[in-house]
């Protein structure tokens, strides 16, 4: 258990979720950098989730969070959560270095941690307190073409490095679980797999909320949706061409397409300049979770065909809200949709196509999906999520080296 001078013990996850465990009170640090108020992406809503649950579960423990800029006070979960700003913001890996190389391993010391839990991975290589790391994904080992160069040098440098590093390792799939295990020769014992959870926002829209939304996002008419940053590894050059396609043939559908724009490459401008039906796509950018609600709700189906996904948070939310999925058969994707999706070739324009054909054109197709999405959904919650990062914790070595 932890506490100073403790012994390594375990902890079952759901008494972890909803109680104070019995243990002495210990000092966690987290790398809460990602923790950027109305700007939460993919591992920024993994690490609100979990820890806003955790701490509040937790008020026997000290949790001190550290951010890179000034931070919002509502991610101050409670009395027992103290936030640090350390410098630089880290905007590049040149700046990477310098927060995760010397800033956080002066501030552990300072601050005197027991443990550091890292919700994206990154971790002190400096510092020789036990360490979690949350790994998501390795998809710049596979596709590092997907990053600008410094990037790529950065996370294929660094985190095999710590993957060795960390004393235990959670992720959000058995896929990326056994990923890392291959990649980097770890030791599977030490890697927990936490699932992503679902936002009780997201549930199945009434006919009247969808009318509404149809005209709020395309005029009224009925639609796909891709949902996600619009990095490569979204696949959305590949999309746009598959749906030039389908329009082609299906002239009362349109594609919205929301998420930040990342690195927009030769790809996505080449793709783009070459579709002749322009006008049916539309570009939201980034939503909230009540307009994303709406967004994918009212849609006819989620095409998501990113060829590298840890887990796919995207089609877990539209399985809540009764959409029927579009799904690359690739990475982590089946393992998440299961018997709720139709499955494609992410490297096949004409198969992506052919799915949305299938789509629009059948019904029933649409309503079983639906029914088996919601039904699916109900295995992913924040709370599970959660319980499973804590009890990955409670495996924690404290108050002594790694």
């Amino acid at each position: 258990m932890w506490g100073k001078g403790g012994t390594h013990g375990t902890a079952d996850a759901t008494h972890c979720a909803h109680s104070p465990c019995t243990i002495s009170a210990v000092r966690i640090a987290v790398n809460t950098r990602l923790l950027l108020s109305d700007k939460l992406e993919g591992i920024g809503w993994f690490t609100h989730e979990t820890l806003s649950r955790i701490t509040r579960a937790h008020p026997e423990h000290q949790f001190i969070f550290f951010f890179d800029r000034p931070f919002d006070e509502r991610f101050i979960y409670g009395p027992n959560v103290q936030g640090i700003v350390l410098w630089p913001p880290t905007r590049h890996p040149l700046l990477y270095r310098m927060w995760f190389g010397r800033s956080l391993p002066e501030a552990l010391l300072r601050h005197e941690a027991d443990v550091l839990l890292s919700p994206d991975g990154f971790l002190a290589l400096r510092s020789t307190i036990a360490q979690l790391a949350v790994i998501h994904d390795l998809n710049f080992e596979h596709h590092p073409e997907d990053m600008p160069h410094a990037y790529q040098r950065y996370y294929r440098t660094f985190f095999p490095l710590f993957a060795r590093k960390a004393s235990r390792i959670v992720t959000v799939s058995e896929f990326s679980r056994q990923d890392i295990v291959a990649q980097y020769g770890i030791d599977p014992t030490i890697i927990d797999v936490a699932h992503n959870g679902v936002s009780e926002v997201y549930r199945p829209l009434s006919e009247d909320e969808k009318v509404k939304a149809r005209e709020k996002f395309t005029g009224g008419e009925p639609c796909f949706v891709c949902v996600g940053a619009l990095s490569p590894r979204k696949n959305i050059a590949r999309l746009l061409q598959a749906f030039d396609q389908f329009a082609a043939r299906n002239t009362g559908v349109k594609l919205l397409v929301v998420g930040n724009r990342m690195w927009w490459d030769k790809r996505m401008k080449s793709a783009w300049k070459r579709m002749k039906h322009k006008d049916r796509v539309v570009f939201t950018g980034r939503l909230g979770q009540q307009d994303l609600r709406l967004a994918m709700g009212a849609s006819m189906a989620l095409v998501y065909v990113s060829y590298f996904e840890g887990f796919g948070i995207p089609v877990a939310e539209a399985m809540k809200c009764g959409v029927p999925v579009i799904a690359a058969q690739a990475t982590s994707l089946p393992e998440v949709a299961g018997d709720a999706a139709i499955y494609c070739d992410p490297f096949n324009v004409d198969d992506i196509a052919r799915c949305m054909t299938e789509i629009a054109g059948d019904a029933a197709l649409r309503e079983r999906l639906s029914v088996a999405g919601v039904e699916r959904a109900k295995a992913f919650s924040w709370e599970r999520t959660a319980a499973a990062l804590c009890a990955g914790l409670l495996k924690l070595p404290s108050g002594s080296p790694t």
